[in-house]
C-alpha cells in the first residue's frame, strides 16, 4: 500500500483555515529567489507546481494566496504515520507525506487492504482535515503507480490478476529510473509504452542504457519489484540550507545565517535522537557556481556551537566570492545516547547542550524567534 497525502502543505494550512478552501494556495518562499514548495490544486490549473521559482508563480496565479512554509508539516506528518502504525507495524516513510505500508498480517483482523485503505482514508480526514490518496497491488512499484493515477483523495487497487493490464498501457516514463535522457534513448529505439519495453529483448534494451539498467528497467517493466517495506529508516544526515534575498558579499553578512543554521541542524539532530560526526558547509556564488567542504570532528556531537565552530572554519576558507545560497550538513550520525557519557564529561560542551537545550524547550512553548543570537542585533550608537 502507497499512501500519498494530498498537496500535503497546501491542504494542512487550508485545514487550518478554512476560509482558505477553493482559493489557489501556494506555499512557497517570499523573496525574490524563493521557490515554490506546494501548491493547491487550485493553484496547479495555472501551471504552478513545486519547485517553481515564486516569481513565475506569481505571474501564472496572481491572485492566489502565497504563504510562507510553517513548522506544523511535521507535527502532522507524525500524528499521520502514527495512525498508519496502528494498522501495521510495517510502515516504511519515504518523505513528510508519502509512506509505503505492508498490511498482509493486518488482512484476518481487520479485512481487505481496501477496507484498511479505506478506513485510513477516513481517520485521515477526520482527524486532521485533509485526505490522501492509497494505491493498493502486490509491490511497491506498482503500488506508487495505482496512487499515482488516482489523485486526488482516490484508492486505487491494482488485483494481481490485473497487474500488466494496467501498467502495460501507462508510458515509459512512469518506470522508476526512466528520465529525460534514458526516455529519448527509449523513444528512438520505438518505445513509447511499458509494454513495448517489456516486449524488447534485454540484450537490445543494454547495449542502449548499459547492463545495470537494462535489468531494472526490464524488470519492472514486467512488475518484477522484490523490494520489501522496510519499517526502520535510519537518516543519513540532516541539513538546513538558506538562500539570500541578494548576493552576501562577505562573511558579515553571511555569517549570522551560517550560525542560525548551525543552531537549527543541531536542535532537528536532538528533536530526533542523533548526534553526528561529520560537518559539510554548503555554499553557492552568485554566478551558481556551488562548492562543498567537510570536515570530521573529534567526537559525535548535537550541539549547534561546536557545530557552528566547524562550519564556519570551513566557509572562511571556502567563501572567496559573493555568496548567494550557504547551507549546513551534520553526518556520519550515531545515536546520541551511545556517546551521552563522553559528551557529559566535557563541561564546556555540556553547558552548551544546557543552553540550547533550554532554547528548544522556549521555542516550543513560545514560537519561532522566541529567542534570537545577541549576535545579531544592532549595538546603540554612541554619543
Amino acid at each position: 500500500m502507497h499512501v500519498d497525502m494530498d498537496a500535503f502543505f497546501a491542504s494542512v494550512e487550508i485545514a487550518r483555515d478554512p476560509s482558505l478552501r477553493g482559493k489557489p494556495v501556494i506555499i512557497a518562499g517570499l523573496g525574490p529567489r524563493g521557490v515554490v514548495a506546494a501548491a493547491s490544486y487550485e493553484a496547479r490549473e495555472y501551471g504552478v507546481h513545486s519547485a517553481l521559482p515564486t516569481a513565475v508563480a506569481r505571474r501564472r496565479c496572481p491572485h492566489g494566496v502565497f504563504m510562507k512554509p510553517t513548522t506544523s508539516y511535521g507535527e502532522v506528518s507524525r500524528a499521520v504515520m502514527a495512525i498508519f502504525r496502528e494498522y501495521t507495524p510495517h510502515v516504511q516513510p519515504i518523505s513528510v507525506d508519502e509512506a509505503f505500508l505492508d498490511v498482509a498480517g493486518a488482512r484476518r483482523l481487520i479485512g481487505t487492504p481496501a477496507r484498511i485503505a479505506r478506513d485510513i482514508r477516513g481517520r485521515v480526514t477526520a482527524e486532521h482535515g485533509i485526505t490522501c490518496t492509497v494505491g493498493i497491488a502486490s509491490t511497491k512499484f506498482l503500488a506508487k503507480l495505482a496512487s499515482e493515477a488516482s489523485k486526488p483523495d482516490g484508492l486505487g487497487v491494482v488485483p494481481r490478476e490485473t497487474e500488466l493490464q494496467f501498467l502495460h498501457p501507462l508510458p515509459i516514463r512512469a518506470v522508476w529510473g526512466i528520465g529525460e535522457k534514458t526516455a529519448q534513448k527509449l523513444e528512438r529505439l520505438g518505445m513509447r509504452t511499458v509494454g513495448d519495453l517489456a516486449r524488447l529483448p534485454v540484450d537490445r534494451l543494454a547495449a542502449s542504457v548499459g547492463t545495470s539498467s537494462a535489468e531494472h528497467l526490464y524488470a519492472l517493466a514486467r512488475n518484477i519489484d522484490p523490494r520489501a517495506v522496510r519499517p526502520e529508516r535510519v537518516e543519513k544526515s540532516i541539513s538546513g540550507e538558506t538562500t539570500f534575498d541578494r548576493d552576501a558579499p562577505d562573511a558579515a553578512a553571511w555569517g549570522p545565517t551560517l550560525l542560525e543554521l548551525s543552531r537549527k541542524v543541531a536542535s532537528r539532530a536532538r528533536a530526533a535522537g542523533w548526534a553526528g560526526r561529520g560537518v559539510t558547509v554548503k555554499i553557492r556564488f552568485g554566478d551558481f557556481r556551488t562548492i562543498t567542504r567537510s570536515r570530521m570532528l573529534a567526537a559525535p556531537t548535537d550541539v549547534g556551537h561546536e557545530i557552528h565552530a566547524a562550519a564556519r572554519e570551513l566557509a572562511d576558507a571556502a567563501a572567496t566570492a559573493p555568496v548567494r545560497l550557504i547551507g549546513v550538513r551534520l553526518d556520519h550520525l550515531v545515536e546520541a545516547a551511545a556517546v551521552g557519557r563522553q559528551v557529559a564529561l566535557d563541561e564546556p560542551e555540556h553547558g552548551w547542550r544546557d543552553i540550547e537545550t533550554a532554547i528548544d524547550v522556549a521555542t516550543a512553548k513560545y514560537g519561532k524567534g522566541a529567542v534570537g543570537s545577541g549576535g545579531r542585533l544592532r549595538r546603540p550608537a554612541r554619543e
